[in-house]
């Protein structure tokens, strides 16, 4: 009888093709750096779960946006009809447009709650000046991304906030008009707006995103995290590894966002909206998205040439923040820094509230004609859906206890030889 010869194992050939691959691409240094800069846990390390999260919604904003531009169409005469085909026709597209909808106002959200908690932690400072440009400079790509897909389902409000926020630039000295027309294709919004404004959403704005994206997560793991401003070395409990312990957490942070997003565009579909029609005065009182709300209401409080200086001024404030706030690297506080800070947070939220209160158009709700949308079937699927969701946090969350439980018992034992 001839046995089976050991080399034949799928489990050698495993080996086998593990260390092909190694002698041609030698990933080894990559994931030892990666591996190096544990996560400190003290009374705050919940703020670095919101790095981590918005990857994941980028993401989830990227693999939803490919699966809406299959059946797209940038063009004016084609752009609301393809969006209302999503919503209708396509089977759950209704589900993944509102979940690319409401992803991006959860995004924009994690993105300024991540950006004031690295302010108060005074996470900029020596020798994080790099990590903390990069991220400003992924906080407006994203935000150039928010603006440039909101015209896409061209409807009536994205048409007339589009229109008002494209004239912002015509008031730049010599280069203004000029802007203007290349950013709009011409003196109006039209078919080749759309073509603009979608290469940019979905090439450009996403391929910086990615590049700024690994430039930002090399330097933080290069430079490991910081202690938030007055934390010392004895308050940290214990250094968690990042693959082995914390990712389980961030994924448990993961599956509940993606849960709620699917929760809310259940419950509240994304609308599609009145098609644009350039020939009719925009409507009284009519609004852009929330996260764009705050400037809006500025460009009806101040001039738009004095709105755009204080805008300038405050983004260069906080891209040089680090070189401003010097005493932040010897734990002294700088007043001036954390009254600007406070005056610049007061003024988003007070404008935001006050955008908010304002009367804007009356809408009628929109009924969604889909053959998927069944809202009494999908709400049981979403008992079901939140129900393996909490099997699998609880899962996740055992395994990364016993991990560490693991990693202490082993930490103990080495001890435990050296003092032998």
């Amino acid at each position: 009888m001839i046995k089976p010869s050991r080399h034949a194992t799928p489990e050698h050939a495993r080996r086998g093709l593990s260390a092909w691959l190694r002698q041609r691409v030698d990933l080894d240094p990559l994931l030892a750096m990666l591996r190096r800069k544990p996560v400190p846990m003290h009374r705050h390390t919940w703020i670095y779960l919101l790095g981590d999260a918005l990857i994941f919604l980028f993401a989830l904003q990227v693999v939803t946006g490919c699966l809406l531009v299959l059946y797209y169409q940038p063009t004016e005469a084609a752009a609301h009809q393809s969006i209302h085909k999503i919503m209708t026709e396509v089977p759950y597209g209704w589900l993944v447009r509102s979940v690319h909808v409401w992803g991006a106002s959860l995004l924009m959200a994690t993105a300024g709650l991540h950006l004031w908690t690295v302010l108060w932690a005074r996470a900029y400072r020596r020798p994080r000046e790099l990590t903390w440009i990069s991220g400003m400079l992924m906080l407006t790509v994203v935000m150039v991304s928010g603006f440039s897909g909101y015209l896409l389902p061209w409807n009536e409000l994205s048409y007339c906030a589009t229109r008002v926020g494209t004239q912002i630039p015509g008031k730049l000295p010599w280069i203004g008009p000029g802007l203007v027309r290349f950013v709009r294709g011409g003196e109006q919004l039209t078919g080749d707006t759309i073509t603009r404004f979608f290469a940019a959403h979905v090439m450009l704005a996403p391929l910086t995103l990615f590049l700024l994206l690994a430039m930002h997560v090399f330097l933080s793991r290069v430079r490991g995290l910081s202690l938030p401003f007055g934390m010392s070395e004895r308050d940290v409990r214990d250094r968690r590894p990042f693959f082995s312990e914390f990712l389980l957490i961030d994924v448990c942070l993961w599956l509940v966002l993606f849960g709620a997003l699917v929760t809310v565009s259940v419950v509240w579909p994304a609308a599609v909206g009145v098609q644009a029609d350039p020939l009719q005065p925009a409507p009284e009182g009519i609004k852009p998205e929330w996260y764009f709300l705050f400037l809006f209401q500025t460009l009806k409080v101040v001039p738009e040439a004095l709105a755009m200086m204080l805008w300038a001024l405050a983004a260069g404030f906080l891209f040089g923040l680090p070189f401003l706030d010097r005493g932040a690297q010897r734990g002294r506080n700088n007043p001036g820094v954390s009254v600007a800070c406070v005056i610049l947070l007061a003024y988003v939220v007070l404008f935001e509230i006050l955008a908010i209160v304002t009367p804007g158009v009356k809408r009628v709700p929109e009924a969604l004609a889909a053959e998927t949308y069944r809202p009494a079937a999908n709400l049981v699927s979403l008992a079901l859906f939140w129900l393996v969701i909490g099997f699998l946090v609880f899962y996740l969350w055992r395994l990364a206890g016993e991990n560490a439980r693991v990693r202490a018992l082993y930490r103990d034992s080495r001890r435990g030889e050296k003092g032998d």
